[in-house]
């Protein structure tokens, strides 16, 4: 059974990882890895898991894919663990794809960033109302790649179903502003993994989304620790072993100039680097190159050695 609201929002209070696609040398989806994966991490302490996301190469998914995936992860996982799906597209096949999701028995629909060429924030927040009334299942607007009002991240938190929000803009001071002005019983999760989780958690955050925790989990669950227990140096300590990997997600990757390029293969390359299932990647995603390949193994190996140094 479904986790209740509040049930999602103490899940949202924590590191959430994502669960992400690994196809086979056809691209064809491998579901039992997909279960190997969320088995895998769960066992090591991580509770709530996105799937069908922007890291699972949600939009290199079909609807079918996108439920598929869903519900191989819930299947894998037990009552107790959180499960978020990505839900986009226009407001009809959003809607098909929560009622599916509700048949499959998800704890919270993630609303994927806007894609649209045009954005109006009266516009989509008639879209997430819509979508709030399609289900009593719990939201979480994913807010990325637009620049919105404090105005509209406060009318956002007062949506009936929406229990908590994924902030991933790089301005902590919008995040402040918008904690401040919004509902209070909604969680607002950093959505851009560890580096930002320190500054974020000072301006409200609550919980972050994984970047290396994905394969290493540990280490996002000291920084959550520390977080939670105010000690600043340490969270800062462990925020740092992470960012040499990080900026490598960042990066474009050979014969392209578009950042972030690589961010999904790198962290399949973690995931097997660590002993999980990557798998290859769909595109318009480009595996990494040889020499990229090189530069994710010396990165893995510098930040086994200081999770090892810094969690002994």
């Amino acid at each position: 059974m479904p986790l209740s609201a509040d049930g999602v929002r103490n899940r949202l209070r924590g590191v959430a990882a994502g669960l992400l696609t690994p196809f086979d040398d056809d691209l064809d989806i491998e579901h039992a890895k997909i279960e190997e994966n969320a088995r895998d991490l769960h066992s090591q302490g991580i509770e709530t898991f996105l799937t069908a996301a922007n890291i699972s190469e949600y939009h290199s998914l079909s609807q079918q894919e996108r439920i598929d995936v869903t519900e191989t992860s819930v299947n894998a996982l037990p009552s107790d663990a959180c499960v978020l799906a990505g839900v986009g597209g226009s407001t009809d096949n959003a809607i098909d794809l929560i009622e599916a999701y509700d048949r499959v028995g998800v704890d919270a629909m993630m609303i994927m960033p806007p894609d649209f060429t045009y954005l109006h924030e009266r516009g989509l927040l008639e879209y997430y109302r819509k979508l709030d009334a399609a289900t009593e299942t719990p939201l979480v607007p994913y807010v990325r790649g637009f620049d919105p009002s404090v105005d509209y991240l406060a009318d956002l938190t007062r949506i009936d179903g929406v229990v908590g929000i994924k902030y991933a803009l790089k301005d902590a001071v919008k995040l402040g502003s918008g904690v401040a002005a919004g509902a209070d019983d909604v969680v607002w999760v950093d959505g851009l993994a560890e580096p930002f989780a320190v500054s974020f958690w000072a301006e409200g955050v609550e919980g972050f989304s994984a970047g290396v925790s994905n394969f290493r989990p540990e280490v996002g669950l000291a920084l959550f620790d520390a977080l939670s227990e105010g000690d600043w140096a340490r969270a800062r300590e462990l925020r740092n072993i992470c960012l040499p990997y990080q900026r490598f997600r960042d990066e474009t990757g050979d014969d392209n100039q578009i950042e972030g390029a690589i961010s999904v293969s790198a962290v399949k390359k973690g995931l097997e680097l660590a002993g999980l299932h990557g798998g290859n990647v769909r595109e318009p995603i480009c595996p990494l190159s040889p020499s990229d390949e090189r530069r994710a193994e010396e990165l893995y190996a510098r930040l086994d050695d200081d999770i090892a140094r810094v969690l002994a």
